[in-house]
């Protein structure tokens, strides 16, 4: 058995397309775990399930950016994950209740098929090698954590922080030395899951318009909702996809790894949890278009896109290693956080109007505003 390891830039493959399919699935079910909990409590339990999520994912998208997704032994255990993630996006609505034993153990497998896959790779080249196997004994602590916390009753949230903490930490205190990245496709392959994250959204439109009748304020809210999930789109796809890969492709050696690390694996986390939190909202709004939002919902639906723009101003800091903040998209977040009393008090319609109504703004401010850095990065684009 062998696992090559990829020595040049390369595009996203459709076996990994197909391996992404299954989180459109464990998504939706993070929003309906959420939904059968709508407080600030589950909230809470639905990241943490979502931070579970992405780490997997993350980690199979460092595997693929470093082998050749498309061999034989690689393309049957990023099925067998496959299947193994989708048991576990299963258990997800009760992976706090009597199905969190089935959860932990499709988590233990895929990670554990992660490690032997990347150790496979590692074989003939020792840094990596090194790496894989710095990482790999805390990954498979985080994991058994997970399967133990199905098995505990008053410590299972507890059990969940504590693994997951101790996953995340222990990628950063392990180092950033021995890893590969190719730039390109590790930019491209990170925003293909915002895609199949903002899917949620959707989703969640269309969900939320079963069951009622489809009148004229429930097409208005679909309308607006997708006005919404487009403006997420844009926020990314028109200035930092492009601007995020020449910043990997210029830094070298543990420096890319780093940035790699923090930029995409970590700061990317804050954006998919922000749509998951509108894609819920989005269910509530379209479903009751004129009755008030509860304090849960209007978080999820003013607080997911500030969440959102938030991380822009991280991102920045991060990169430039200086307290630096993108002052549109702060400015629009802040407000966003200003709407929350006003979204409880006025109808599901009238808040998330008033949603849209900033998102459009701060579009109107960024093509006015930055009309030459989109100048500059687009001919980035058609030069690369």
């Amino acid at each position: 058995m062998a696992a090559t390891v990829v020595d040049h830039e390369h595009r996203v493959t459709a076996r990994e397309l197909f391996f992404d399919l299954v989180f459109v699935f464990a998504f939706t079910q993070v929003a309906t775990l959420l939904a059968g909990e709508p407080t600030f409590a589950g909230i809470g339990r639905s990241v943490l399930v979502l931070a579970a999520l992405w780490w997997v994912w993350s980690a199979y998208a460092w595997l693929t950016n470093t082998v050749d997704p498309e061999e034989g032994v690689v393309g049957a255990a990023l099925l067998a994950a496959l299947i193994a993630m989708f048991v576990a996006a299963l258990a997800v609505p009760g992976v706090f209740d009597g199905d969190g034993v089935l959860f932990g153990a499709a988590f233990l497998v895929v990670c554990a098929m992660h490690s032997v896959l990347y150790a496979l790779a590692g074989r003939g080249n020792r840094d990596l090698l090194g790496a894989v196997l710095r990482l790999t004994p805390w990954t498979l602590l985080g994991a058994a954590l997970i399967l133990a916390a199905g098995f505990a009753d008053t410590a299972r949230t507890w059990l969940w922080i504590a693994a997951l903490a101790i996953t995340y930490v222990a990628a950063v205190l392990s180092g950033s030395t021995g890893w590969r990245v190719y730039p390109s496709h590790f930019a491209e392959r990170h925003g293909l899951v915002l895609i199949i994250a903002l899917g949620e959204a959707f989703v969640a439109i269309g969900i939320g318009a079963n069951g009622t009748g489809i009148g004229p304020g429930e097409v208005a809210a679909a309308i607006l909702g997708l006005l919404v999930a487009a403006s997420f789109w844009l926020a990314y796809f028109d200035f930092f996809s492009v601007r995020g890969e020449r910043m990997l492709g210029d830094a070298q050696g543990p420096q890319r790894i780093a940035l790699a690390r923090d930029v995409y694996t970590y700061l990317h986390f804050p954006m998919i949890v922000g749509i998951v939190l509108f894609a819920f909202a989005m269910k509530t709004v379209v479903g009751h278009v004129g009755d008030e939002l509860d304090s849960v919902a209007a978080f999820a639906l003013c607080g997911g896109s500030a969440l959102y723009l938030l991380t822009y101003s991280a991102i920045r800091t991060r990169v430039e290693r200086r307290l630096r903040v993108s002052r549109g998209r702060l400015a629009a977040a802040l407000l966003l956080l200003l709407l929350l009393p006003i979204a409880t008090i006025v109808s599901a319609l009238a808040a998330l109007a008033l949603v849209t109504a900033v998102w459009l703004a701060l579009h109107m401010y960024e093509l006015l505003w930055w009309r030459e850095a989109r100048a500059e990065t687009r001919s980035m684009l058609t030069s690369s």
